[in-house]
């Protein structure tokens, strides 16, 4: 495996800071500020576990559930399971999913970026 160095990418919510991107695995650090929100999403194939670092989050699930997650928390997203991160303070999180694809369906997006809007 060749090491690689880290490559980072500018969200509208924050960034994402990419350790490791192999066809059966990625591995990144997400940065999201305060009060910023990811799509409300779902994966097709892969499968998300997150880690907190740093800060609170709160994760709302298709059914309208909330989970709040602080430093030293984790979650794993299942794929089909609809959900959204919303950062209740600035958030650092890790998260490793399996397979690496960009397989993400946005329901619904505050930036734009959802499919049907």
């Amino acid at each position: 495996m060749e090491i690689k160095k880290p490559k980072i990418v500018e969200k509208p919510w924050g960034r994402e800071i990419w350790l490791a991107h192999e066809d059966e695995y990625a591995g990144k650090i997400l940065e999201i500020n305060k009060d910023e929100q990811s799509s409300l999403q779902y994966h097709e194939i892969k499968k998300e576990s997150m880690y907190v670092l740093e800060g609170t989050m709160k994760i709302i699930t298709g059914d309208g559930s909330e989970h709040i997650l602080n430093a030293g928390d984790s979650i794993t997203l299942l794929p089909g399971e609809v959900h959204r991160l919303y950062a209740i303070e600035d958030l650092r999180i890790i998260e490793v999913s399996t397979p690496e694809l960009d397989d993400v369906v946005r329901l619904k997006d505050k930036y734009g970026r959802a499919q049907n809007q």
